[in-house]
């Protein structure tokens, strides 16, 4: 039989959220691969599973993965793990998952809590498509191209934050966005201190500068206002339109469709 390679979503701080499928997995494959290996230790002691665990985060992700793959190669099962969450998730698991179909091995997901969706559930901001953008940057170009993209996202945007980047990266998101955009922030998501906190940017400098951030921190970050339909380039768009042979009818459905604008005000402006 083709050997597997497990994908699995450890629980992001409430241990009762662990599933009873997640707990068979880790006590039956062959090796568990975990970000950190005495964090998951804890975690395996908790649930009763005893397992051949060793460690697979940033550092050693590579020499790891052939690793994995060699496993897999000799018919081992295998489980990937992360810290809390989903593996892959701004966390190590691409390249498992990389070796695993290189060496033709089965690849399942294990799902199960998610920082992600947890903040997007309880933000109530979300009404269908939201942008996930993990970590920001540190620095640099890739630091204000990726504010860039938040401040004219019209989507809600997810983020993570470190506890020692709180407040410099809310600063940042108020920069870029405005103190007006709204925000929920949820720190230590279903754990002991769980703290849900909705406001805007500039309230959010505000209300966690006055106090040391401590544990995780999930944003969700509302998405721009949509930009407003501009009537007179509709106007002057349909007016070329009528150059070119349309109707002043035609040319002020085709250019609604176009920019947004209202047929019936694109016509009468043609019309006077």
């Amino acid at each position: 039989m083709t050997s597997t390679l497990y994908v699995c979503a450890t629980p992001i701080g409430n241990l009762a959220d662990a599933s009873p499928r997640l707990v068979e997995t880790l006590g039956e494959v062959d090796v568990v691969y975990a970000e950190d290996t005495r964090r998951t230790g804890r975690l395996l002691q908790a649930l009763g599973v005893t397992a051949d665990l060793r460690s697979y985060f940033v550092g050693n992700e590579l020499s790891r993965s052939d690793e994995i793959r060699r496993h897999l190669e000799a018919g081992r099962d295998v489980a990937v793990v992360t810290d809390a969450g989903s593996p892959a998730v701004s966390d190590p698991g691409r390249t498992a998952i990389e070796a695993a179909r290189a060496a033709g091995a089965r690849v399942t997901v294990v799902p199960g809590p998610s920082a992600v969706t947890a903040a997007v559930s309880a933000s109530g901001m979300v009404e269908d498509a939201f942008v996930f953008e993990g970590f920001l940057a540190r620095k640099g170009r890739d630091r204000a191209a990726q504010l860039e993209r938040i401040a004219t996202e019209t989507r809600p945007t997810v983020l993570f934050l470190s506890p020692h980047r709180v407040v410099t990266d809310l600063a940042a998101l108020e920069t870029a966005c405005g103190a007006d955009r709204g925000v929920f922030i949820a720190r230590e998501l279903t754990k002991l201190h769980e703290e849900l906190w909705w406001g805007s940017l500039g309230e959010a400098v505000r209300h966690w500068g006055e106090r040391e951030p401590r544990g995780e921190f999930t944003l969700v970050v509302a998405g721009a206002p949509a930009a407003k339909p501009n009537q007179e380039r509709a106007v002057e768009l349909a007016r070329e339109l009528m150059d070119r042979g349309m109707t002043a009818s035609q040319a002020a459905r085709e250019a609604a469709a176009t920019t947004g604008v209202g047929r019936r005000a694109i016509y009468e402006d043609l019309l006077r």
